[in-house]
């Protein structure tokens, strides 16, 4: 039997693991998403780049793939890659003429005269040496051995470790090949014919040819793929010799593979691995240097950089379908080492951390943010306002309380993040004891367990929040923190002060009303235009139905007014026509008559906008704030509103 240990939560743990900072995660996750990428977007940003400090993303482990490839084209070169061949050859001949100069004989005479006579091709010598009676056993013998490693590395070059299974591949064994070369040929014309095969026919060619596959698939596409990479593999390398060495290399297949079946066989293989695989990168030539490399080294070289470029693809996730599920784990473990594996798996678990962290679902295929990723985003953005709050006025996290900061009305309700520390000790302790049951001793509370004491509410506040979406905000940095402290405020207000009502108006060339799932999933707009009037009446349209509530507007922009509504039309003019300017004065003093109090948030120092803003006071009886930093943007509004609260 299993058996399983637990332990108490003491709030550390986390369900997936100690090695992923969920909060780091989300943190970077949320950035993007306000940043205006989408969910999808931003999920692909995180994996691009990881977490710097704790595993590295996939243009890393892509980075390392480039350096390493590179390094591997600088270790050796095709210029000669027939030179160990000759040298081979050259020896066997030695061999041979040795044993014939102890010989005083016409044969021996005649055969010195035939290897003397032996033409320059490596091809060529081997064709004509296969049918030449050697005199010398050591001599015929280390001829066999060339010939069993070359047909062995021809070969391998589509299945791998031919050597291994056969103990070196003799006349006899190329029959075997052929039998098995026509049997894969035959599943692979039902694929391309759409008629099959089923996996009952894989199977039986498993058990009939598996020696042949060591990799040991499971069925027809896992094979398909391992062959389809090896055959693309060998294309580039006779794309990367010269027309010369490409024209010796066939004559050289043609010697060693002395059968036409086989040879009809194989052929038939390449184009059939060509059609099924089309999206692999066939005699694409690579750039080698270094120190000349020979047959079989050229032959690893070529499938060892094709194995980095199907690692590097599968990493790029650039293809219909893409999945981290592509990446082969045992590739990349031996060429980037353990570590790089232990990379990719936390990112393979990246998604499903934000979807248990309740932020994303996946619904069709598409990533959405979720209304609780949603609020978590402005829970997220508000604990950032307070951390900076807190850091220079200690305390002034108590102002938020949604029971209110006036006489006690003896109810009691559980404590939420923001609250004032009011703790009602009898509910509490009581709440305690509830949940540990008969205890000896000590009561040990937790967060759950507190429950404060309410008082009475105060009046309804009214707020719409006016953000600048122009071109502007994104281009000098404001987007961001904008989105980020109207999250954070629309938070506040429906953690805190539920009996208070926020509006979001978003305006560039038009104003519109904003949910606060939309300022996770809109980015700025791509148009020319500051429509501070059209954005002026809306708020005045949304106010006016807050009967009883103390209203104000808060403006947050960066630059003054350049567009106002003509009709349903949009008029833009730069520098701002003098009809805009007056306009936006003249819908303001509309909000100020109407009782409705404004707070203006400049993000810029520009001499337009400083003598825009200063008029629009005058004119309103507003205040202005200019902030030294975008960071003081979420700060000072959040500030300003519970102080005012």
């Amino acid at each position: 039997m299993s058996s399983n240990r637990y332990s108490r939560w003491d709030g550390s743990q986390s369900p997936l693991g100690p090695d992923l900072p969920l909060d780091d995660i989300v943190s970077a996750f949320s950035d993007d998403l306000l940043q205006g990428y989408g969910a999808e977007g931003a999920l692909q940003r995180l994996l691009e780049r990881g977490l710097p400090g704790e595993f590295g993303g996939m243009r890393n482990l892509r980075q390392r793939l480039r350096e390493l490839r590179e390094a591997r084209e600088r270790q050796g070169s095709l210029d000669d890659v027939f030179g160990d061949i000759r040298e081979r050859l050259e020896r066997v001949k030695d061999i041979e003429r040795t044993e014939l100069a102890m010989r005083d004989d016409d044969d021996a005479r005649f055969k010195e005269l035939t290897l003397d006579a032996l033409p320059e091709s490596p091809a060529r010598q081997i064709q004509e040496l296969q049918n030449y009676e050697f005199a010398s056993e050591g001599a015929a013998r280390e001829f066999q051995m060339l010939l069993d490693e070359l047909r062995s590395q021809m070969l391998e070059q589509q299945f791998r470790s031919i050597s291994d299974a056969m103990g070196g591949v003799t006349e006899e064994d190329l029959q075997r090949i052929k039998d098995m070369v026509a049997d894969l040929n035959q599943m692979l014309d039902q694929r391309r014919e759409g008629t099959g095969p089923s996996q009952d026919t894989f199977d039986d060619f498993m058990q009939k040819h598996g020696e042949f596959f060591p990799e040991n698939p499971r069925n027809l596409d896992e094979l398909l793929e391992v062959l389809a990479r090896r055959a693309a593999a060998f294309s580039r390398f006779m794309a990367s010799l010269s027309p010369d060495q490409q024209r010796e290399l066939m004559e050289l297949s043609d010697a060693l593979l002395d059968d036409l079946d086989l040879q009809f066989e194989m052929d038939r293989l390449g184009r059939s691995l060509r059609v099924l695989a089309p999206d692999l990168p066939w005699d694409a030539p690579a750039d080698l240097d270094g120190p000349p490399m020979g047959l079989g080294e050229g032959l690893a070289a070529m499938e060892e950089l094709s194995e980095l470029d199907e690692l590097d693809r599968a990493l790029g996730q650039d293809y219909p379908g893409a999945s981290l599920d592509d990446v082969d784990r045992e590739q990349l473990a031996s060429q980037l080492g353990e570590d790089a594996v232990r990379d990719l798996e936390k990112l393979r678990r990246l998604e499903r951390m934000l979807q248990e962290a309740g932020l994303v679902t996946r619904s069709e295929g598409k990533l959405e943010l979720t209304p609780r990723g949603v609020r978590k985003l402005g829970e997220r953005a508000l604990a950032r306002v307070f951390e900076q709050i807190t850091a220079d006025q200690p305390g002034s996290h108590d102002v938020a309380r949604s029971g209110g900061d006036g006489d006690l009305i003896g109810s009691t309700r559980p404590w939420r993040f923001g609250d004032s520390f009011r703790l009602d000790l009898r509910k509490t302790v009581h709440n305690a004891v509830v949940r540990e049951g008969p205890t000896e001793g000590r009561v040990q509370l937790h967060p759950q367990d507190f429950e404060i004491a309410e008082a009475e509410r105060r009046t309804e506040v009214a707020t719409v929040l006016l953000l600048d979406m122009s071109r502007s905000m994104p281009l000098r940095g404001h987007w961001l923190h904008a989105k980020r402290m109207a999250l954070a405020l629309h938070s506040l207000i429906s953690m805190q002060y539920p009996e208070d009502h926020l509006s979001i108006v978003g305006f560039s060339d038009y104003a519109r009303v904003m949910e606060p799932t939309d300022l996770a999933a809109v980015d700025w707009e791509p148009v020319y235009g500051t429509n501070m009037e059209h954005a002026f009446n809306l708020a005045g349209r949304l106010l006016a139905k807050r009967r009883g509530a103390t209203k104000q507007v808060l403006l947050v922009t960066d630059g003054e007014p350049t567009a106002h509504l003509v009709g349903e039309e949009v008029f833009f003019q730069w520098p701002p026509a003098w009809e805009t300017i007056e306009r936006t004065y003249r819908e303001a003093m509309r909000l100020a008559r109407s009782g409705i109090t404004m707070n203006v948030f400049m993000l810029e120092q520009d001499p337009g906008l400083v003598n825009f803003v200063d008029e629009l006071a005058k004119l309103v009886g507003g205040r202005v704030f200019s902030l030294a930093s975008d960071e003081q943007l979420g700060e000072m509004i959040v500030r300003d509103y519970m102080r005012r609260r």
